[in-house]
């Protein structure tokens, strides 16, 4: 294993050059000169250098993927999954360095990595299934001597826009399903992790997906400006902020594509009296600290109602005393960093803001973390519902702790402070409190005795509030008909 790890450190580290984009099935340098480093946040050497592509490079994969897509979208459905049989194939042959690669650019630990892996292997999985999703539907004789049927029909250019945290599952939230519907596809990938883009292209162009069909585009916001402007895209994906999300849906609104934006979150858990002790505080400390809190689905707000204040809070307080933090990829580690030192820094200042507010310390992550890279430990404060950190979005280990003396009391704090709707989760032993809490929570994903409420691929990633903006989301059939236009053709015969 060791020798394993080197080998990837070593790799990785000697190929620190500047990333090409990937247009028309070729690997290009971007027309842009500006780069930015790709750190490794655990060990803070530089991966690569990532260009800042501009208006001319997003141009030229648009038009790339404009002409590919007049002969993909001609491929029957079951010979385009044909080349999903075979990606599947693929990933799963190079599973080892796909979990060591998202492991080495974002810091999570082998086991996070893993499961990012298996979920976006699911969603291609779920693509193969096309020819069946994409049927339509019909009714003969709706009137004397006429027929009606809806089909489906690819759309055209579609675009992704991609977050740092899952590089490798959210870019596959999107490609598989666009791609097995007909559509061509342009990835930009967040400009923190872009090495794992960099490997999904290799193995599509290794498996034969015909040049156009899928591109990439490196860059930060001018690329994300260019795609969501750019009239020759007809969709955009985008997952990242509730301000960017706001923005590329307002951007691509005024220029007539079609999108989905995933925004931020603000996830809370309510901690029930009949909770079950320790499967709960392990789900509870997964959830917030797994992933370094990365996650849009991270429990970031836990109000114990009751008796659970004595019986769950303190052994959370305790296991977070054990996490061991660390390089993703060295044995033992628990969890890695968050992913720049101004992330580290955001975070630290939410902290002293919730101190400065009144906040009561139980667990202070800023201490006792390693002398190098971006690392913020586990950490556990007591809040009051008008504090910042029951509203504002850490994206960090951090879990703020809110007392409340029923249910009724939890959910209130629940709706009342929080502006995002994105995941919630209850623990108890009550169906009653569950299908209460389930009714009343404004998130769309819920858990119950789940920390992290991530459902499968064949059912929607289904946001709301500020964490979604959009009316179809990300996976399952919802997917499908983002990436679908629907035709209804009425028919007579003389």
């Amino acid at each position: 294993m060791t020798a394993i790890i080197e080998n990837v450190r070593e790799r990785v580290g000697a190929s620190a050059g500047t990333l090409k984009n990937f247009i028309g099935g070729k690997w290009v340098d971007a027309h842009a000169t500006e780069t930015l480093p790709v750190f490794n946040p655990a060990t803070e050497d530089v991966l690569a250098h990532v260009p800042l592509s501009g208006p001319e490079d997003v141009a030229d994969a648009v038009r790339a993927a404009r002409a590919a897509f007049t002969d993909w979208s001609e491929v029957p459905v079951p010979e385009r999954v044909r080349y999903l049989y075979d990606l599947r194939s693929a990933l799963l042959d190079d599973r080892e360095q796909l979990i060591r690669q998202v492991a080495t650019e974002n810091g999570k630990i082998y086991s996070d990595a893993a499961g990012e892996y298996r979920r976006g292997v699911e969603v291609v999985e779920f693509a193969i299934g096309m020819p069946t999703l994409m049927a339509g539907y019909n009714v003969e004789t709706v009137s004397r001597g006429i027929d009606t049927m809806m089909e489906r029909y690819p759309l055209g250019v579609t675009a992704a826009i991609t977050p740092f945290n899952f590089p490798f599952m959210v870019p596959l939230w999107t490609l598989p399903i666009a791609i097995a519907a007909g559509n061509s596809y342009i990835l930009k990938p967040s400009e923190r992790t872009p090495l794992t883009a960099q490997k999904i292209m290799e193995i599509c162009k290794q498996v034969g997906i015909p040049d156009g069909v899928v591109n990439l585009v490196h860059g930060a916001s001018d690329a994300v400006t260019s795609i969501c402007e750019d009239r020759d895209v007809d969709a955009v994906s985008f997952v990242g902020s509730a301000r960017v999300a706001r923005i590329v849906y307002e951007l691509c609104g005024r220029n007539g594509k079609r999108v989905q934006a995933l925004g931020g979150a603000k996830n809370h858990i309510i901690v029930m009296p009949d909770a079950v002790v320790e499967p709960s505080v392990a789900n509870l400390s997964e959830s917030a600290f797994g992933n370094a809190g990365q996650r849009c689905l991270a429990g970031s707000v836990m109000t114990v109602v009751g008796e659970a204040k004595d019986k769950v809070l303190p052994r959370v307080v305790e296991r977070a005393e054990e996490i061991k933090l660390g390089f993703g990829l060295d044995e033992g580690t628990d969890m890695g960093p968050v992913i720049r030192p101004d992330a580290r820094e955001r975070i630290h200042k939410y902290v002293e803001q919730g101190l400065d507010e009144g906040a009561h310390m139980l667990r202070d992550g800023r201490a006792k973390v390693p002398e190098k890279g971006f690392f913020v430990g586990p950490t556990v404060i007591e809040i009051e519902p008008e504090s910042v950190l029951a509203r504002e979005e850490l994206f960090g280990p951090v879990l703020s702790v809110l007392h409340a003396d029923d249910i009724d009391e939890a959910i209130r704090y629940l709706n009342e402070t929080n502006e995002y709707g994105n995941a919630s989760s209850i623990f108890t032993s009550s169906g009653r409190a569950a299908r209460e809490f389930r009714r009343r929570t404004p998130a769309g994903m819920i858990g119950i005795n789940v920390g992290v409420a991530a459902p499968v691929a064949f059912f929607p990633f289904s946001g709301h509030r500020n964490s979604f903006f959009g009316d179809l989301h990300v996976t399952g059939r919802d997917g499908v008909e983002f990436f679908t236009r629907k035709k209804t053709t009425t028919t007579r015969w003389f």
